[in-house]
């Protein structure tokens, strides 16, 4: 089943709860938070105090909580405790990747690996066993609104051949026309940002994005 989660960096900051309450309504499959620290990568983004805000909010909505940190097994029990029902980390970080993993899941949330473009897929073959999802970079991380890199797709479809059957999603100028590639290469979630924030209809993105199921 294709999933679709829009990414709240591409939400209207002044004006974040109803944007947050239209994709919902349009019936998205959770929301995506993407958290930067200016150092892992160049950018600069939310903390725990969204996470907890919108859990107080939407306590219904499924918060996929993607950390381009540095460090961030200093920060796990900020972002768990604040509402993450996943926490994805980076195979690049510095440090025992295996070790950041594992506290993820002992915390009781769904552990999550990704990849940047120069990454290659057998970087995540040692960690495979302690995924719950793998997120794989179709852009370099850090800004929002880049073009989709195609020789990405290669990559999601080499690590279904390493046989990970869990979710792969898919990150960065993801729209209805890129999706379809990605779909077709093996991903079943989408992280779709500007496509979905600024589209007039959005829940009719997300209805185009379901239909490519048979594409799997």
């Amino acid at each position: 089943m294709i999933k679709v989660l829009p990414s709240l960096l591409a939400a209207d900051p002044l004006d974040m709860g109803r944007e947050i309450s239209r994709v919902l309504d349009a019936g998205a499959d959770g929301l995506h938070v993407d958290v930067m620290d200016a150092h892992f990568v160049p950018n600069l983004s939310f903390s725990p105090a969204l996470v907890r805000a919108v859990k107080a909010r939407f306590p219904g909505a499924y918060q996929d909580v993607h950390l381009m940190m540095e460090e961030p097994g200093k920060y796990l029990d900020a972002f768990i405790g604040a509402g993450a029902d996943a926490v994805t980390v980076h195979a690049e970080i510095p440090g025992d990747v295996a070790a950041v993993l594992r506290a993820i899941r002992e915390k009781g949330c769904r552990a999550g690996l990704s990849l940047k473009p120069g990454t290659p897929a057998e970087a995540a073959g040692p960690y495979l066993p302690l995924c719950d999802q793998l997120l794989v970079m179709t852009v370099e991380p850090g800004f929002g609104g880049q073009k989709f890199m195609d020789a990405m797709l290669p990559k999601i479809t080499a690590l279904r051949q390493m046989g990970f059957t869990g979710p792969i999603q898919v990150d960065g100028g993801i729209n209805p026309r890129t999706a379809a590639l990605c779909a077709a290469a093996g991903a079943d979630t989408l992280i779709m940002g500007t496509a979905v924030f600024r589209a007039e209809a959005p829940q009719d993105i997300l209805a185009r994005c379901r239909a490519l199921e048979g594409s799997l």
